[in-house]
């Protein structure tokens, strides 16, 4: 097949919806594109398995009937082309979850996210990489390895969402699916430069069920419409996830930006306990400013709250070890170690602590809820550091320590805890050259307001990722 002449992978929804209208491309020629892309880019580590045959087959079918009805309005994602990140089920395709135990599994039945893409005429062009069960915030596992940032493929894309970022960034569709159980869709946007936006709690249906019920499933994309668009279509109730809200936030489509810019912010860059390299504590000061010159009411927050950690450390490691419960000793050589510690410190576990940290995340959730009162979007890094060195692993190294676990990411793990929305927007770069985010947290259920800052930031920041000089990589 020869090399395609275009970028289509880099086109927006709105992009492919127009130029399948005016016969600009068609679905087929754009999976064909990120087929022999996706090819050649394999040092990337970007996907774990390519669903090359079916893709195409899928794209020829919207083809047609494109060509010969229309575009489908009760289609809103009629042939664009989306990957999913591997620990979500896709009837009828391998679903590894990034682990040796599971490599050959496939499912009989989609995720509802899945299965809701599918609905709305999306097609799945691959599964990305993820760490083994998501289980740390980078996405190296023994299946394939890490996968490689593309402002720097010496450093981590970050995770457990890596290769889903790393896809986004590099133009494989305008929306690559992920799963965030304690920022793993935010810490790999904000390593490569995308937005990364996680819904509220149950907006969009969990199935298999996570007895945590810390795990949501977001996108991450190169704009906040592509975002808004994608979640609109998973969400809404499911009778599998009995945390699934009961409406879809169709709005968050049609509002426009108000002028008057009314929701009231609060930033902070610590939360109480957390520290920032100097560069991102930067980075994030001159976004808020910048907030505050396009007329923006703007509080520094003086929050003093506790560090959550033990509260989602001990609830997760609770959940991986459910996972193992019966079969781990079988299993464990097939296992990442570090996982199989994770496992094991769960089972050690009483259920007294575990039902402690139930108590005690309700408490930090009512007490968040408490500081944050009187503003509507609260400002944080996303993660106080720009990516690490990709051999790195789960070592991470924040001022000079190794925090325990998670420890290492403390703006994203608590919003897990409270299921609050959150999306990360890439600020700027460095001195070195790789992104830094900045989160926007909105109250429980506020998806639309959360979106609503985000676009009108992405629209006024100063600095615009170049996304298509990344394929030189």
């Amino acid at each position: 097949m020869p090399s395609p002449k275009t970028d289509y992978g880099f086109y927006s929804i709105a992009d492919l919806q127009r130029a399948y209208r005016t016969g600009e491309c068609t679905p087929t020629d754009v999976v064909d594109e990120l087929i022999f892309r996706a090819k050649g880019t394999e040092e990337m580590n970007i996907f774990i398995t390519l669903n090359e045959d079916c893709a195409r087959e899928q794209a020829e079918l919207a083809t047609r009937s494109i060509q010969q009805h229309g575009m489908n309005r009760n289609q809103p994602l009629q042939g664009i082309p989306i990957t999913v990140k591997d620990l979500l089920r896709t009837k009828g395709l391998r679903t590894t979850r990034g682990s040796l135990v599971t490599r050959d599994f496939v499912p009989h039945a989609d995720s509802p996210s899945v299965e809701r893409l599918r609905q709305a005429g999306a097609v799945i062009v691959g599964k990305t990489n993820t760490s083994e069960g998501g289980w740390k915030g980078d996405s190296a596992n023994r299946l394939l390895g890490p996968s490689l940032n593309p402002w720097n493929p010496d450093h981590s894309a970050g995770g457990s969402s890596g290769g889903a970022a790393v896809a986004a960034a590099m133009g494989f569709g305008p929306v690559a699916v992920g799963t965030d159980g304690g920022g793993s869709v935010r810490i790999p946007a904000s390593f490569c430069g995308v937005v990364g936006f996680k819904p509220s709690l149950g907006r969009i249906p969990y199935w298999p069920h996570s007895s945590d019920n810390l795990a949501h499933v977001g996108v991450l994309t190169r704009n906040v419409r592509d975002a808004a668009l994608s979640v609109a279509s998973m969400s809404g109730p499911d009778d599998r996830d009995l945390l699934s809200l009961s409406t879809r936030p169709t709005d968050i489509l049609t509002r426009e930006l108000s002028e008057s810019r009314t929701l009231r912010l609060g930033f902070t860059t610590s939360l109480g306990y957390a520290q920032c390299e100097p560069a991102v504590k930067k980075a994030i000061c001159e976004a808020v400013n910048r907030l505050r010159e396009l007329g923006y009411s703007v509080t520094e927050l003086d929050l003093q709250l506790p560090d959550p950690f033990w509260i989602f450390d001990t609830l997760w490691a609770g959940h991986e070890a459910a996972t193992y419960w019966d079969d781990l000793d079988e299993k464990a050589s097939l296992l990442d170690p570090g996982y199989e510690r994770l496992i094991r410190r769960g089972r050690e576990l009483s259920a007294g602590e575990l039902a402690r940290a139930h108590d005690l995340r309700h408490s930090y959730s009512q007490a968040l809820r408490t500081a944050t009162r009187d503003v509507d979007i609260l400002v944080t890094p996303t993660v106080p550091i720009t990516a690490f060195p990709a051999d790195q692993g789960e070592h991470v190294v924040v001022g000079g320590k190794q925090p325990p676990g998670l420890a290492w990411t403390p703006f994203t793990y608590p919003f897990n805890l409270t299921g609050q929305p959150a999306i990360s927007m890439p600020t700027e770069t460095s001195d070195d050259g790789l992104p830094i985010g900045i989160q926007f947290v909105g109250k429980f259920g506020d998806d639309r307001d959360v979106l609503d800052i985000a676009a009108d930031y992405e629209a006024n920041r100063q600095w615009q990722p170049a996304y298509s000089t990344l394929t030189s990589h």
